[in-house]
């Protein structure tokens, strides 16, 4: 019985782990393809009206030396990024993915909390990089 509780208590404290690419997937396309376009090569149905261009995002690796930039890219979603929460043409998600926190892997090594949400979409961009 004691381990049973032990188990229980240890899973209640337990991060939910995100980082669910078909969730990524699905988040993308209701959130992100109308400026990014459904392929993420930044050719949106949206993006002939934006004074800034949308960014190809199958190409965040490499042109970030071979390495995918976790941590850039989640706070790009979140609003923790101070460009994007100070008048830039990206709209910030934050609160559209509040909700369980959950840590992610970062570039470095180091973990970072994001949101389920956000590790979600980061997973699915990750996995969609052009070699």
């Amino acid at each position: 019985m004691r381990r049973v509780m032990a188990l229980g208590l240890a899973l209640i404290g337990a991060p939910v782990l995100g980082e669910d690419a078909d969730e990524g997937a699905r988040l993308y396309s209701q959130y992100c393809a109308t400026c990014h376009g459904v392929d993420a090569t930044g050719a949106g149905p949206m993006a002939p009206a934006l004074v800034l261009q949308p960014p190809d995002l199958t190409g965040l690796g490499a042109r970030n030396d071979g390495v995918f930039p976790t941590a850039r890219v989640a706070m790009r979603i979140d609003g923790r990024d101070p460009l994007v929460a100070h008048g830039s043409p990206m709209p910030v998600y934050g609160d559209y993915f509040s909700g369980i926190d959950t840590p992610i892997k970062v570039e470095t090594g180091q973990p970072m909390m994001t949101s389920a949400p956000v590790a979600d979409l980061i997973a699915f961009l990750e996995g969609i990089q052009a070699e």
